[in-house]
């Protein structure tokens, strides 16, 4: 298999995804199907497999990344993708649960170009879905044995740790961008980082820099994600336009201009002390203040270092392959996407 590994050449990205889909889905839509049944309706609405009345549906279920880091990650230790399914799928379900916590904690109300399962099934039957795949979660993992299920949940508290001062910091108007940083390290670089070095765990050339590699590219995707939370597409995003800002959210590139010392981080400082919601031109001013402020630049900036460090690391990490090529396009996508 390294062998082989080795000499083939690097898969396309469509390509990539789609056959960690092919491994990983079979096994999630497994496990989920032990879910109870009022859990189970939810959870198979949030990954688009079914409709709000049950019927069997095509819905985006989203790009998948972590699962395709794990079993990348498994290949370039040396190790079978296949074995490392049960992994994928566990980090998988960790996310989802994120999620569908998420949209309540925020008032999203689309996801994936759909409603939220909140929105749909209520506030509480969501979260006890959400619950549910966390608790799924570990049920996959265990087999695996304790070291694995204890890195997920190391993980998983970073995540929680993480997302608890995210809603912290609406409530605050002196956050630093080194809160930030620490903030996002937890909320979204911990369970990549997880996810690759539970994915290196399956092979024999161990774990060492697979997890460095994935907390690189796990801060550079969240940075990413704030920039698309205020100038992406809705079209291609599935979330409202400006939802991020009607929110109050202070994110990476918003923490940064607000503490710019600029009149524009300034004037951006008063709107978002403003007790009622921003209609559409105060939400455009609010994103042209944080782009005048440094703000973007700033994130897009440390978005391309993360991703020169998360290269550097998997070089140390792994020998090259077509497993570290695949993974460093991959690194590439999640720093260049647009939804």
């Amino acid at each position: 298999m390294t062998t082989m590994n080795t000499r083939t050449a690097a898969r396309p990205l469509a390509d990539v995804l789609g056959w960690s889909k092919g491994l990983v889905d079979p096994a999630l839509r497994a496990a989920a199907g032990r879910l109870p049944e009022a859990m189970r309706r939810i959870a198979a609405y949030h990954f688009g497999w079914q409709d709000a009345a049950g019927r069997p549906a095509t819905g985006d279920g989203g790009k998948a990344l972590r699962p395709a880091l794990v079993l990348l990650c498994a290949e370039a230790a040396g190790g079978e993708a296949a074995d490392a399914v049960p992994a994928a799928v566990a980090v998988e379900l960790v996310h989802n649960f994120s999620l569908l916590h998420d949209d309540v904690m925020d008032g999203d109300a689309t996801r994936r170009h759909r409603a939220t399962a909140w929105t749909v099934f209520g506030t509480g039957p969501a979260v006890l879905a959400g619950d549910a795949l966390l608790s799924l979660a570990f049920e996959v993992l265990a087999p695996s044995g304790a070291a694995n299920a204890r890195l997920l949940s190391d993980a998983t508290l970073a995540l929680l740790e993480g997302q608890a001062a995210d809603l912290d910091f609406e409530q605050r108007d002196d956050v630093t961008p080194a809160e930030c940083v620490r903030m996002a390290e937890g909320k979204t670089a911990a369970l990549l980082g997880a996810s690759c070095t539970l994915g290196a765990a399956f092979g024999p050339a161990g774990t060492d820099g697979f997890g460095a590699f994935g907390r690189a590219v796990g801060l550079a995707f969240q940075h990413v994600d704030d920039l698309l939370g205020i100038w992406g597409d809705p079209a291609v995003t599935g979330k409202p336009v400006y939802s991020d800002l009607q929110n109050r959210k202070k994110s990476l590139p918003v923490v940064t201009a607000l503490s710019s010392g600029t009149s524009a981080g300034a004037d951006l400082a008063k709107l978002y002390a403003r007790p009622d919601p921003l209609d559409e031109p105060e939400l455009a001013r609010a994103a042209s203040l944080v782009e005048s402020a440094g703000g973007r630049q700033w994130s897009q900036a440390q978005a391309d270092a993360l991703l020169a460090k998360a290269l550097r690391d998997l070089t140390t990490a792994a020998p090259p392959s077509r497993a570290t090529a695949e993974l460093s396009a991959l690194a590439r996508l999640i720093t260049t996407r647009t939804h």
